[in-house]
């Protein structure tokens, strides 16, 4: 009976428990801290749950729930989860205990507010993973934004108004493509949002080429995909530490989520087409953007960079499974490439989480981000400085780290395609070791010419839990990324097994 509402419980179990937290008030800030920490300690405990009740052997979708919603226009709250969905909301659960220890003490200003607005983004990011109604998907897809808008927007930095209204347009307006995209569908299926009722409909190449680029708008803003990335730095820059790394570990990760979702089972063919596209603009984030990366003087900024080329990992071997599939009938490299874009979205969110955390511990102790101001730390923060390191290390794709294997798959699976896109896609790990090594020199080594560097002190208790958690997730993904794969080994395989499929 349990599993019949485990979904429901993964989704509002955190949007309700941040009622208690706002009640908390200013005047109860440790009462509104402690409640929150408990919701997203027992959000994640359901969220294991869900992985051992799961069966990672079956494509189906599992666990799921389906009520009339708005009878009037035949929408229904449909959740439903695949291994897919499963590893994504264990990160999401995941990171969202990490984000409200992180701030702990740090957040001094309306604590509970800052609190409750995590928990609610949390629970409307796991809704977004477990949605099968399209319109359901389309309601948490555009409400996440909302406590985003007021993390950033309330306790950001001095340009927070901004960067808020920036990162709030882009994304809101490519979602208004898609909102157009998903109405044209339902009259097409004769008034249904189910989403296994829109991939089987019969759609014309011209329909599907509109379809698509109705998609590509709002899911490549999240990504983000260049050109739309601008709103990113921005966003990173002056969102508070907790914001920025909800936003890298989990948000991106929901444009390549809604690829797979939309664009490859409804308009394969469309799909198929303009790979093309896709995959050049992938290789210019893995390239152009490394190279932007590379002359960034400001810590949040270089890394929301590296964010965009790493993400370009993503989408790559997501549509290089196309190539393979459908001109060489490689299933197998296909099956590759899309089991690397899915373990890097989960690298990313463990990696870009963890940088961005060790960002804001040492913002918290010289409200500085610019890495000028620094050099030398790890003479005063030699635990710090390790951590540091070691993030910065996993960031540049070391053998032994997670953020090796996503993109080592992707490569070799791109080798199989065109051994041109693979080169270019290699050349990361040489860009992205020269701006994070780059980085990581001037703030780490030398001699401290800063008198305010000199008397920084090193990780207290708290930051230590957060760092050493990140680090744990990220070893373990580097050294056996097997459960992983396996969780999602089923899944992957029927998505690419559904891209030699026309609809023409």
């Amino acid at each position: 009976m349990f599993n019949h509402f485990l979904l429901s419980l993964l989704i509002w179990l955190p949007v309700v428990g941040a009622i208690p937290v706002l009640l908390a008030g200013s005047a109860r800030p440790n009462l509104a801290r402690w409640t929150a920490l408990l919701m997203a300690v027992l959000t994640f405990a359901v969220s294991l749950v869900l992985l051992m009740q799961f069966n990672a052997d079956s494509p189906l979708k599992q666990f799921t729930e389906d009520y009339q919603w708005i009878s009037a226009l035949n929408v229904h709250y449909g959740l439903a989860v695949d291994g897919i969905s499963v590893a994504l909301i264990l990160l999401t659960s995941f990171v969202g205990i990490l984000v409200i220890i992180g701030a702990w003490d740090v957040i001094q200003d309306k604590p509970h507010q800052y609190m409750a607005a995590m928990l609610v983004l949390e629970g409307l990011m796991i809704g977004v993973f477990c949605a099968t109604d399209a319109l359901l998907f389309y309601a948490f897809f555009e409400a996440m934004l909302i406590p985003m808008f007021i993390l950033i927007g309330v306790w950001g930095g001095p340009r927070r108004v901004y960067a808020t209204l920036k990162f709030f347009i882009y994304t809101f307006l490519g979602s208004i493509f898609m909102l157009i995209g998903l109405i044209y569908l339902y009259n097409k299926a004769g008034g249904s949002f189910d989403l296994n009722t829109l991939a089987g409909l019969r759609l014309s190449m011209k329909e599907q080429s509109w379809l698509f680029f109705a998609f590509l708008f709002a899911f490549a803003v999240k990504v983000p995909m260049v050109p739309v990335h601008t709103w990113l730095p921005d966003a990173h820059v002056e969102a508070p530490t907790g914001g920025s790394v909800v936003l890298a570990a989990v948000m991106l990760k929901i444009g390549g989520y809604g690829f797979l979702r939309f664009s490859l089972p409804i308009v394969p063919d469309a799909s198929e087409a303009y790979a093309w596209l896709v995959i050049g603009l992938s290789l210019l984030a893995v390239v152009y953007i490394g190279y932007i990366a590379l002359v960034q003087e400001d810590m949040k900024k270089l890394v929301a960079y590296s964010s965009v080329a790493h993400m370009g990992f993503v989408t790559l071997g997501i549509f290089i499974a196309f190539m393979l599939v459908r001109s060489d009938n490689n299933l197998d490299a296909a099956k590759l490439g899309m089991q690397g874009a899915m373990v890097q979205m989960i690298s990313h969110g463990f990696i870009s989480g963890a940088m961005f955390s060790c960002i804001g511990v040492l913002y918290d102790r010289l409200h500085s981000r610019q890495i000028k101001d620094y050099g030398g730390v790890i003479n005063v923060m030699p635990w710090f400085g390790f951590f540091y390191l070691f993030f910065a290390m996993a960031n540049s794709g070391l053998p032994g780290t997670s953020g090796f294997v996503g993109e080592f798959m992707v490569i070799l699976a791109s080798f199989s395609a065109n051994p041109w896109i693979a080169l270019f896609a290699a050349f990361t790990l040489i860009i992205g070791a020269a701006y994070t090594l780059w980085m990581v020199k001037r703030v780490m080594w030398g001699e401290i010419t800063n008198p305010h560097v000199a008397e920084m002190k090193d990780i207290n208790g708290r930051e230590a839990f957060v760092l050493i958690a990140f680090a744990a997730a990220v070893l373990v993904l580097g050294v056996w990324p097997q459960p992983l794969i396996h969780l999602m080994d089923a899944s992957v395989t029927q998505l690419v097994q559904q891209l030699g499929n026309h609809k023409i």
